[in-house]
Formats: structure tokens, sequence, C-alpha cells
């Protein structure tokens, strides 16, 4: 049977749990769900019930962690408190699975979860990995999730990779508009003419290649005619493989950079 997931708890509901709380809004769940944990003076969406610290008790059906990784210390012993058979939702980068379980071994599961902003639109791949969750757990989670774009179960020993990959990622591509744009500027198109087309453009294009059944790969050699405009520029980025060898350098960094988090967090005190 599915595990329904009825009531949830945010601790913190900063950039990446405040678009997550945008996205379940949109898709039609009710406000009453959620309990935020703010002492903040950010503003929160009609209907939600703040608390401007984590309560002393409570039920419920799962606890996302939504602050900074390095804050984990600071606020587990009192989430500890209410973490007793419930579910443990971290988004805490490099925060292993086996970190959670040491600091809520009275949880009924621990699950890490790894979106990106566009959660607030529904179109964020999802990655999550997970210790504890029956099948029916699993179901009620992805249920939970696929409102807010396409969850998929990952194996931690890859949770490094995939973040560098979807979680990071989005950087990286407004990077590369960017670049377009400038570029375009240098060789003689007004800054903010070129910022609008390569928005544009790219928006397009990933909606084409979303629709697409065919791989990113061959839509770029469909686009690019022998001899063309496109092949000219093709030529340039797949030089000596220099293009997938910056885009490999670049997930390496932030892969490595995870691992490093998660290193520092084993070395943490599981009393805080």
């Amino acid at each position: 049977m599915t595990r329904r997931f009825e009531s949830l708890l945010l601790i913190g509901c900063g950039n990446m749990a405040g678009a997550m709380l945008k996205g379940w809004l949109a898709a039609g769940l009710q406000p009453a769900r959620f309990t935020v944990v703010e002492p903040s003076d950010r503003s929160l969406p009609e209907g939600i019930s703040r608390l401007a610290s984590i309560p002393e008790s409570g039920q419920f059906d799962a606890i996302l962690l939504g602050v900074k990784p390095q804050m984990l210390g600071e606020i587990a012993p009192a989430v500890a408190k209410l973490a007793d058979g419930t579910t443990i939702l971290s988004l805490l980068a490099g925060v292993e699975l086996a970190t959670l379980a040491a600091r809520f071994a009275n949880a009924a599961a621990h699950v890490r979860v790894m979106p990106n902003l566009a959660v607030a639109l529904g179109k964020a791949p999802i990655a999550l990995a997970e210790r504890g969750l029956d099948e029916g757990g699993r179901a009620g989670l992805l249920a939970l999730m696929k409102p807010l774009g396409t969850p998929e179960w990952v194996a931690e020993a890859e949770f490094d990779l995939v973040t560098a990959l979807t979680g990071s990622g989005p950087a990286f591509v407004y990077r590369f508009i960017d670049a377009l744009a400038a570029a375009a500027a240098d060789l003689g198109l007004s800054r903010d003419q070129a910022d609008r087309m390569a928005l544009a453009m790219v928006d397009g294009a990933a909606a084409l290649a979303a629709a697409s059944p065919d791989s990113p790969r061959t839509l770029a050699d469909r686009v690019a005619s022998k001899g063309g405009m496109t092949r000219e520029g093709l030529d340039v980025l797949d030089a000596e493989g220099a293009l997938l060898a910056l885009v490999k350098a670049t997930l390496r960094a932030a892969r490595d950079r995870g691992a490093e988090l998660a290193a520092q967090a084993r070395k943490s005190p599981v009393d805080g």
C-alpha cells in the first residue's frame, strides 16, 4: 500500500525549500499540510503555518531539512525529539544517509533529496536516495515529489555526481547562456539584445529537445548542414574534444567537492 505523506515540517525555507513549497502549492497541495520553521522575516505563502523555532513536540509524516549543511549539528538535537517514527528528508549537500541515521536514529527512514530551483515550476530532475523505506514508502515519496518534476532513485554512491549534474547543472547552463550573449556582444550585437536572444534561443531549444524522441547529439547534427555556419561553429566546440573535456572537468570538480563535504560531515560529532 502506498504511504501518504500528508503532514510535512520544513526546517528552514530558503531558496531550495522555498521553491519546493511553491511548487507543491502550485500543484494544488493544501497549505494546511505544511508547517515551516523560519525564524527570519522571510515571507511565506498564504495559509502556511509558521514557527519561529523547532517545536518541542508534534507528529509529522516527514521532516524536511532545508538549512545549510553546517547547521546540522545545531538543529539535530531538537529535530531528533520529533523524529520518532517519521521520515527525514534532507536537502543537505554532502550529508550521507549514514550521517543522517546517526543523528536521527529513532526516525523510520532517511532520504537524501537533490532537486534544483525548477521545482517551483514542476520541471526539476530530483535525485533520491533512501534508507529504511518499504515499497509503500518509496511509492508515497515518489508521489509527493512528482508535482515538482521528475524524481528518480539513484544509488547513494552516485549521489555526488548526480548532484553535480542536476543540482549544480543549472548554474553551468546559466554560465553558458551568459557566455553566448557576451560573445555576441563582443562581436557587435548590443548586450541587451544578445541577452534576450540567447535566453529565448536556449528556452526554445530545451523545449524542442524535451519534446523530441532524438538525443541532443542527434538534434545538433540535424541543425548543422555540411559546409554551413552551424557546422563551422560545432567544429570549434568539438575540436579535440574541447567542450567535453571542459564539462567533464566541471562536473568532476563539483562532484569531488561533494565528497569533501561528506567527509567533513562524517567527522563532526553526532551529538552536535
